[in-house]
């Protein structure tokens, strides 16, 4: 895609100014870094961060419908919301993958609003639109939105001077809507996708830009910084969380990648029965945490073999922990590799390096 084709963020300038590395993903011009991946990873751990992730899609679906609509489309049981609550479920397709991943806020009775990954927004529009059989009513608000994700054990200490709302008070995979630096109506949720607690702000574009620095201002005390999309993917990855094109895909079915947890078969919903018979027969391969024994970064598509040096999965993502200082990764593995535990080896470069396969989260987090 060429530059002039990337969308922006409302606050591209701002990035810009921050002298953040900036570079296409998903379709925008997004901030990967302000400072290095290290600082940035240990910032959000140890201290308090801010992110704009306002590339991410947001759907209102509203009306007697809304709950049918998303009960059909979506792997997990949104009967089971209140408003004030949300859960994460996949899109199954039709083929046993996944068409994404995403978070379902339910806001009031017949309301609720969903939370896509920037690169499917189009597609789940589509997926979404193409199900909706029965008039629910959809509205896509995905460019009026920004949003904010403040990460870190002193989220709560930098946020709190800006609201009214008690942020201690939210408990996870919960949301207030209330006034925020100002501006009325903002969702304040805490969802999270570092595992270092803190919350997610939805706010409309044009007070994106007073929102961001009064939280800037608020935040000094606690060490805030701004956090690019590469400190993101390391601090994910150390807790095991899926990020959609990676790990989960079109091929990819939610019992093999560990999400049977939101793959509820209470209901119907796309693709069910196939998928309620690949529970019952058992999956022949597991999506699983690792962590290397010795040197070594795993990457995306790197070989997983046996001791033997039979091939027996692949890499999807992989990084070097900040937090442990040692490659780790996500892969899929032959399911009789997948118990934690197993001895696995990483090709890198011609050499089967050893890795063991482990519980995740590969980091504790606060969350």
């Amino acid at each position: 895609m060429s530059d002039a084709a990337l969308k922006t963020v409302a606050l591209n300038d701002v990035h810009q100014q921050l002298g953040a590395k900036m570079v296409p993903f998903a379709g925008y011009n997004m901030p990967v870094r302000y400072s290095s991946d290290l600082a940035e990873h240990h910032a959000v751990r140890r201290g308090v961060g801010i992110f704009d992730v306002s590339h991410m899609g947001e759907f209102r679906v509203r009306g007697p419908q809304a709950l049918a609509l998303i009960q059909r489309v979506c792997s997990n049981d949104a009967a089971k919301l209140a408003p004030g609550k949300a859960q994460y479920a996949c899109l199954p397709n039709h083929s046993g993958g996944i068409v994404d991943d995403l978070l379902v806020y339910m806001l009031a009775e017949d309301d609720y609003f969903l939370v896509v990954n920037a690169s499917n927004i189009d597609k789940d529009w589509a997926w979404i639109s193409q199900h909706n059989t029965d008039g629910a009513e959809l509205e896509n608000v995905s460019d009026q939105l920004s949003l904010f994700a403040v990460q870190g054990p002193k989220a709560i200490a930098a946020l709190q001077p800006l609201t009214d709302v008690d942020l201690s008070a939210i408990p996870y995979y919960s949301f207030v809507r209330g006034t925020f630096a100002g501006v009325p109506d903002v969702l304040i949720s805490a969802t999270g996708y570092t595992g270092a607690g803190g919350f997610e702000l939805y706010l409309p574009n044009a007070h994106a830009a007073a929102v961001w620095n009064q939280i800037m201002a608020a935040g000094q005390p606690q060490g805030i910084q701004p956090i690019g999309l590469g400190a993101r993917d390391t601090l994910r990855l150390e807790m095991g969380y899926c990020l959609y094109g990676n790990d989960i895909d079109d091929t990819t079915s939610p019992l093999e990648a560990g999400l049977g947890w939101v793959t509820k078969f209470t209901k119907d919903f796309t693709n069910s029965a196939a998928l309620k018979a690949q529970k019952e027969t058992g999956v022949t391969r597991k999506l699983v945490g690792f962590v290397m024994d010795g040197p070594g970064i795993p990457r995306g598509h790197y070989p997983l073999v046996d001791a033997a040096g039979h091939a027996i999965g692949d890499v999807t993502s992989g990084t070097q922990s900040p937090s442990l200082g040692r490659g780790i990764g996500l892969g899929y593995v032959s399911t009789e590799f997948a118990t934690p535990g197993s001895a696995i080896f990483v090709q890198v470069r011609g050499k089967n390096l050893p890795a063991t396969v482990s519980k995740l989260p590969l980091v504790k987090g606060t969350e």
